[in-house]
């Protein structure tokens, strides 16, 4: 909970920007706070998961239950999941019934009646988007096969029974759909007469191009069920389409988010084989792009009518849609779809701006019971920075590009007269993802310490339709190196940066877009690449099977368009490169491998560019322990203080290491 000033309050004191002072502490971002997702529902039980650094990162499932909420799953199960590596829908609830799966070792466990068994070992196999069948003693799920490790990683759809009590160790599941590249969203109907799902084949990603299958489910005695007579619905008519997030209403039809019209927007599918039926056509998006499974961006309810979470200019808000009337409600800040809770009211994961992310409990329009929040802010309302839309023009090309802008902020402090602050630019991964106005320590952590951070959502950016996103196809270290450069400059022009004062950083794709603006632009003063991309090529021969061809789509086929691969790769690029760089890598990254982050600063060096190189062991993807997430801010701001000549924390300076003079 933030705090309001008092009357009594000294005013702020004048201090250069860069060198406040800031209640937003290594140890607050780094160890007393927890990473909230995965919100379910049911009946009156709310569940969800927490990321807990204390622990090691380990994702605990959690559940409120009338007034109490408490850990369900022990030490040392960690409830996750590396199907496609960045996992999702790793758990499920039926009527107190649990079942999840153990990241540490990919098995399955069933929770009931505070009794744990394991239903699969899971040895050199992964389960994700678990789901019910609708009485509950069956699990529908995405497996992906790792057991031949000379092959592709295999992907089926398969059924695990809650009631099977053989040995764990042969259970693997039994498969009802295999082929397809790809598999995800397996849904059944309410009668569990019929199952939904999603498939999509190389070098297609999610976004791009896939297909809506369904098929009869039949069952004969105890047996699990099998599928019979399976049927094409939707993406296979020629014109590639994203479809997404199937599921049933409450008479049995079958909706789903489709990008046919340019938008991500909400269909109802006629088993027949009729056309289907926009619900609410709308310029904006409903949907996000499905790095993970389990995404939620929908809910019918028992009334008929459906609840929505429409992304419009880059930014969430939630609506009712009946008989095609499309009605706002106000349900704070859902980070996905809210779900209902039996007696009346949703639950949802809540991520304002202007508080840290939290669990809650609410109805339209009225104040939200908090279950848990990520952290308790020691900040007054004049310590939070919030986003300004900041709508820039596109040199030399006709359109606009978006970001969120944020201007330094304090309770205590404010700048010397007539300085401008250093700004903070920050590439978000993916690259095809958005950035967020929710709040986030990713920019507060500057703010609150006289830095402004611009956030860009650059060509490729989901959540201003198909065309912008489609802006990045074949363009992936151009067209986002372009926007983020164009923002800087709008920012300056406006008054509202110092010009000269200028950094970038970028985590996994977002750390190439950091590389090539410093190789291709004089604006940044330095960068920082956490688990960044270096080198396109090794990318595209040495990375798991989901985003093994994302490439082709970003920069074009390999090795054909092997020309282009080496132009937009940093590790070519580094003679242009004339900048201090910091690189932050974690030692267990199996989707960016070390090798990238050291090939890049053994080149730097090589060039007598001053660099840095932080590894960290046990760190995948992304840092979830709370030493090394305390370390990297710690680093990264010495860093920026360090090349800005100002006075540097007290904590350990960055060594800058090069191996010769720049000339």
């Amino acid at each position: 909970m933030t705090q309001s000033g008092g009357s009594d309050r000294p005013g702020p004191v004048t201090a250069p920007y860069g060198t406040w002072n800031s209640p937003v502490s290594a140890e607050l971002v780094a160890g007393k706070t927890v990473s909230l997702s995965d919100v379910r529902v049911d009946g009156r039980d709310v569940y969800w998961v927490e990321g807990r650094p204390t622990e090691a990162g380990r994702r605990v499932l959690v559940r409120a239950r009338a007034g109490h909420v408490a850990d369900m799953t022990p030490a040392p199960f960690d409830v996750g999941t590396r199907v496609h590596e960045y996992g999702g829908g790793a758990y499920a609830v039926c009527r107190g019934r649990i079942v999840f799966s153990n990241r540490r070792d990919g098995s399955v466990w069933l929770m009931e009646g505070g009794q744990s068994r394991c239903l699969c070992t899971g040895a050199g196999l992964r389960y994700a988007d678990l789901t019910f069948s609708p009485d509950g003693r069956f699990v529908f799920c995405v497996r992906e096969d790792h057991r031949a490790q000379d092959e592709e990683a295999a992907a089926a759809i398969v059924v695990l029974d809650c009631m099977d009590t053989s040995d764990p160790a042969f259970n693997t599941g039994t498969p009802l759909v295999m082929g397809p590249d790809f598999l995800s969203s397996p849904r059944p109907s309410p009668d569990g007469r019929y199952l939904a799902w999603i498939e999509w084949d190389h070098p297609a990603m999610p976004w791009d191009s896939t297909r809506l299958r369904a098929a009869s489910l039949l069952q004969e005695g105890d047996d699990p069920p099998r599928l019979a007579a399976p049927w094409s619905v939707a993406g296979e008519d020629g014109q590639p389409e994203s479809v997404i997030e199937p599921c049933w209403d409450r008479d049995g039809h079958l909706l789903a988010l489709s990008d046919r019209s340019g938008w991500w927007n909400l269909y109802r599918f006629d088993t027949t084989g009729a056309a289907p039926v926009a619900l609410a056509p709308m310029q904006a998006e409903i949907g996000q792009p499905h790095w993970v499974f389990g995404l939620r961006s929908y809910v019918p309810l028992d009334d008929g009518s459906i609840l929505a979470m429409v992304i419009s200019e880059g930014e969430p808000r939630m609506v009712s849609i009946r008989d095609g009337a499309v009605t706002p409600l106000a349900l704070g800040h859902p980070s996905a779809c809210p779900l209902p809770v039996a007696g009346g009211g949703f639950a949802w994961l809540d991520a304002p701006p202007d508080d840290a992310a939290a669990v809650v409990c609410g109805q339209p329009g009225q104040a939200v019971h908090v279950l848990r929040r990520a952290a308790t802010l020691p900040l007054a309302t004049d310590d939070i920075a919030r986003a300004t839309t900041v709508r820039f023009p596109l040199p030399g090309k006709e359109g606009t590009g978006h970001a969120f802008f944020y201007a330094p902020a304090s309770a205590r402090y404010r700048g010397e007269a007539g300085e401008k602050p250093p700004l903070v630019v920050m590439a978000h991964g993916g690259p095809t993802g958005r950035a967020s106005t929710a709040f986030s320590f990713k920019v507060q952590w500057w703010t609150s310490r006289g830095f402004a951070v611009v956030d860009v959502n650059y060509g490729g950016s989901t959540g201003f339709g198909r065309a912008y996103r489609q802006r990045l196809e074949g363009q992936w270290g151009g067209v986002d190196v372009d926007d983020c450069v164009a923002a800087c400059h709008y920012l300056a022009d406006a008054g509202w940066v110092d010009p000269a004062r200028i950094v970038i950083r970028g985590s996994s794709a977002g750390g190439l877009t950091v590389l090539l603006a410093l190789a291709r632009s004089d604006l940044f003063a330095a960068g920082t690449s956490l688990y960044g991309v270096t080198d396109l090529r090794a990318l595209a021969c040495d990375t798991h099977k989901f985003e093994s061809r994302y490439l082709d789509t970003l920069v074009g086929p390999y090795p054909a368009d092997e020309a282009t691969y080496l132009a937009r790769s940093p590790i070519t690029q580094v003679a242009d490169i004339r900048v201090p760089v910091l690189f932050l890598q974690g030692l267990d990254d199996k989707v960016v491998p070390p090798a990238q982050a050291e090939s890049m600063v053994a080149a730097l060096r090589a060039q007598g560019v001053p660099c840095a190189l932080y590894e960290f062991a046990g760190e995948g993807h992304g840092f979830r322990q709370e030493t090394t997430i305390r370390q990297a801010w710690e680093l990264e701001l010495a860093f920026y203080q360090q090349v800005f000549g100002l006075p540097v924390s007290s904590i350990p300076k960055v060594e800058l290491k090069a191996d010769a003079p720049v000339v």
